[in-house]
This record gives structure tokens, sequence and C-alpha cells, in this order.
């Protein structure tokens, strides 16, 4: 739909169609608030969107963003979506040599199970042990925190006094995580599978001082009260799709290929210009909320730019004809693939990785992690495809910082990916390159994206799938009251990068929603 039809004038102008765009949309719209949403691409959906990115092969993968943890439910019942998810029995598999021969850990499919695991690996059952209370103790905060994110900001003591046990506040807040892992677990393997939900889009050691991993392990394990990644039936564009037609059936308008360009505000009204390849034109709105990057509200807006931001991931797709066997036997590939699948990260790899890539180089033995998709919810595979075995991988390469990819992009994204293929391969009985399917033309179906292509396909700053370093959530000088307030009384940011940001979680969102309708209530 084009910005040119109905008002010119609206309560709220949206700038991005990302997913918290729309349910900051679908939120406002509901509530009897007209709403133009201006997205710059032809789709809605931003980074959470299913596409097919493999010529003539019916397979729609979740391209950027791929596992739903931080999504209240509360979003999902409140905006009446037709969105489903599918945990996965099994949390994790790590592969390792051990000893001169090929093992590994399985976590999941039940308690009994996963403590043998445990005991196989590391010899008895101190490691599980530990393991058991350390999630035990992350349990009980994700239970006080969660509820939170969708509350206006707790101050940091107010939080404190919620999650009620200091020693998890300490591990958790107070020193780096990496104090907390080497304190409780012994295994390096062990410690490494801990340590990774620290490190997702997140380019830190264990021990850094600024406690980014802190923050980013937090994010990563209070979701839904559980921590569960959970699986999005249909891919992530399910989410998107279901979203984009809440904010439509409320009454939103959506005008796709609409780029906002620049951002007029007295802090009472508002002007929002934009572009399109019809021409140009002027929004008026008493609220303009901003679904993209602090980077990129503050060029609409003219403010002084925030500190640069650096992704430092890679990101690649695959369809395979079939899951590749293991070197460790005693794991069903369908298992091992089904959950986090962790590739060179043990907990010495880790800091080996971050040293390398702190120093300019590519990790030799880059850590990496991967799941198959396909294996809990085959609705994404044509039925062809489907029925002669196919499956889809998606793999997140860490400690990959835009800054080793600027001297040459195409070619350093095909050296990582040719030596985080080689980690993997060294876990396989048969190499991934035979496992792969073909597109129509021929080609193998896989597809890396480096930090800056994110940033050049998705606007992200430097690649960074959070737009900036995760917050804590709580108030700080300057967060406001909910966390997306600006200088500007009437612009509001509801993209990843305001407070609680980050992640598929429409919180930023829903709290961009809320401050506008508790302002308007004044």
């Amino acid at each position: 739909m084009s910005a040119h039809e109905g008002s010119r004038s609206y309560d709220a102008v949206i700038v991005g169609g990302g997913h918290n765009g729309l349910v900051a949309a679908a939120y406002l719209a509901r509530a009897g608030r007209s709403v133009l949403v201006l997205e710059r691409l032809d789709h809605t959906g931003g980074a959470a969107v299913s596409t097919r990115p493999f010529a003539g092969v019916d397979a729609r993968l979740s391209r950027y963003s791929y596992l739903v943890s931080l999504l209240p439910a509360k979003i999902v019942q409140d905006l009446g979506l037709d969105f489903r998810l599918r945990t996965r029995d099994i949390s994790s598999y790590t592969p390792v040599e051990r000893a001169g021969r090929p093992t590994g850990l399985l976590v999941g499919g039940g308690e009994r199970r996963t403590r043998e695991a445990f005991a196989r690996l590391t010899g008895g059952d101190r490691e599980y042990d530990a393991w058991q209370r350390f999630y035990g103790m992350t349990g009980r905060v994700a239970r006080s925190v969660f509820p939170t994110l969708t509350e206006p900001l707790p101050t940091r003591e107010e939080l404190r006094r919620r999650v009620g046990d200091e020693e998890a506040w300490r591990a958790l807040f107070e020193e780096p995580v990496g104090v907390a892992v080497e304190e409780r677990f012994a295994d390096d393997l062990v410690r490494g599978v801990v340590l990774t939900d620290a490190l997702i889009g997140t380019f830190a050691d264990a021990h850094d001082p600024s406690l980014a991993q802190n923050r980013c392990f937090l994010y990563h394990v209070i979701g839904g009260g559980t921590g569960a990644w959970d699986v999005p039936v249909g891919g992530m564009g399910a989410l998107t799709d279901a979203l984009a037609g809440a904010a439509r059936a409320a009454g939103a308008v959506i005008a796709t290929g609409h780029e906002a360009v620049r951002i007029d505000t007295d802090g009472r009204s508002a002007e929002v210009a934009w572009r399109s390849a019809d021409g140009e034109g002027v929004a008026a709105a008493r609220h303009v909320l901003v679904g993209a990057s602090p980077q990129a509200l503050a060029a609409l807006t003219g403010d002084a730019p925030p500190a640069p931001a650096e992704g430092a991931q890679l990101k690649v797709n695959m369809l395979l004809k079939r899951l590749p066997r293991l070197r460790d036997s005693s794991v069903d590939p369908r298992e091992a693939f089904a959950g986090t699948f962790h590739i060179a990260e043990g907990y010495g790899q880790l800091a080996d990785a971050h040293a390398r890539a702190s120093a300019g180089e590519l990790p030799d033995a880059p850590p990496s992690e991967i799941y198959c998709h396909s294996l809990t919810d085959p609705t994404i595979l044509g039925p062809d495809l489907a029925a002669a075995g196919h499956h889809t991988l998606t793999l997140f390469g860490l400690h990959a910082p835009a800054r080793l990819f600027e001297r040459d992009n195409d070619a350093v994204r095909e050296e990582l990916l040719r030596r985080t293929l080689a980690q993997l391969d060294a876990h396989l009985a048969e190499p991934l390159a035979d496992c792969l399917a073909t597109d129509a033309d021929g080609r193998p179906c896989i597809e890396a994206k480096s930090p800056l292509d994110l940033e050049r396909d998705l606007g992200l700053p430097g690649g960074h799938i959070f737009h900036r370093a995760l917050s804590w959530p709580w108030a700080q000088d300057g967060t406001g009251r909910w966390g997306v307030e600006t200088r500007h009384p009437n612009v509001l940011l509801c993209g990843a990068g305001a407070v609680r940001g980050g992640g598929v979680s429409g919180v930023p969102g829903h709290n961009a929603a809320m401050a506008v309708l508790e302002r308007e209530a004044r």
C-alpha cells in the first residue's frame, strides 16, 4: 500500500517494518490510533524473514534470525497472532576427540540420559551436578527478570530485590561470567558449552571487564522465564507475516518501498519525509517510532550519532540432501543436529579464537554452532524435498568481527567459511560438501553472510545483530521510563537498540507503544 493513500496525518508514524515496528503498529492500531508504517524494503519483516535463497529450490529458510526465546507470550496473546513455536527435545550436542577417539556431549532427551552423557565424557557426576545447580540458578533469575521486560524499567536495586539471590546477582550481574564458569565447572568442553550463550552476536572474552558478555548471557538464559530457544513453525517469516496481518487488520497502513529520510519535530508534533520509486512525500504525526538502529535514528533527526557498532558473526544457510554421518557413531545425526551442534567451542578454543580475532587475524579454528530447523519443523520444505530426506542447516559463527572483512569482504568471507566447515568436517564421517543439495543451476545450496553483508542488506550498523551492545534491563541516566525514549519527547526508539532490545522479542515495539499510550493518557 502506498503512503499516498488515506490520511496524510497520523497519530503515529513508524519507521521500519521489522518485527518490533510491526508489534508497535499492531498495538497502537488496536488501541484506535491511526498508524503509518514506512518500510524501506519491498517487504516487511526486517531480519525476521523466511525466504527461498536457492534458485529453483522449494525450501523457505529463516535467512537471518532463526530461533525464538525472548518473545513474550503476552504479545502473541494480546495481538491474537496465529503463530506457534515448537520445543526441541535435544538442547545441544558438542563433539570432541578424547584419548584418540571421537566422542561428545549430548544434552537433552531426559535427565537420566543427560547425566549418563556427562558421566561418559567427564568420568563422573561432578560436572552434571554443577550443571544442574548452575542452570537451576539461572532459571530462578529468569522467572524473576523476564516478566519485567514488558513493564516500566525497574531500578537496579529493584531488580536486585526481585532476583533475591545474592550469589546469582554476583555471578551474572557483577563479576565477569568467566569467573562463575571457572568456579563451577572443571571440564573445558562443559565450560565452553556454558560460555557460548555469552558470545552470540557479542565479541568479548569471558573475563571482559565491560561485562558485555554477561549482558548477552543474561538475555540468552531468561527467555520465556525458562531460557528455552524454540523453533518458529513455518520459519521466522511466519511471525512477521502474522504481525503485519494483525497490524493491517487493526487499520494500520503499511507502505513498503518507502524510505524515511528525515524527521522534523518540535517535541509535540512531527513530520517524516520519505521517498519511494514513485516520488517523495511527507507524513505528519503526533508520535514517531523508529524501529531502525540508533545510528539511523540520529541520521534522521540530525542528532550526534552514537558510538559505532561492530557485528562479529558469520551466518551460513545450507540445504542438504541428507544429514551427514558423525564420527561419533553413538549419536544419531537426527538428534545431534536437532539441538545446537557446537563446533570448536571448547573454553580454551573460544579464548584462542577471540585473541586471534582481536589481533586482526582469522581464527585457525573458528567457533560456530549449527541447528537443523527442518528436523523440528519440516513445513519449511516443499513436499518433494521432505520426502527425499532433505534438511536445512543454519550455522552461526562466533568471533568474526566486521573489521576482519574490511580489506576484502568476499575473500575473507570465503576463507572463514572454508575454515569453519573444516572444523565441522573433522567431526563428520563424510565431508559436508558431499551432502549439500544443488540449486536449479547446479550450484551447491550454501550461502554465507558476513557482518558487512548484513549491514548492506539489512542496515544493521556494522552488521551488529543487536544494533549495539545489549543493555542491562534496568533504568539508568537517560533511559527514560520504558527504555525507548530519546531527547525528543515524541520520537521513540522501538528497535533492537532500545533498552531491553535485541533478539526476536517484540519487547521494544511493545514498550514504545505503551509509552505512547501512557503519554496520551496524561
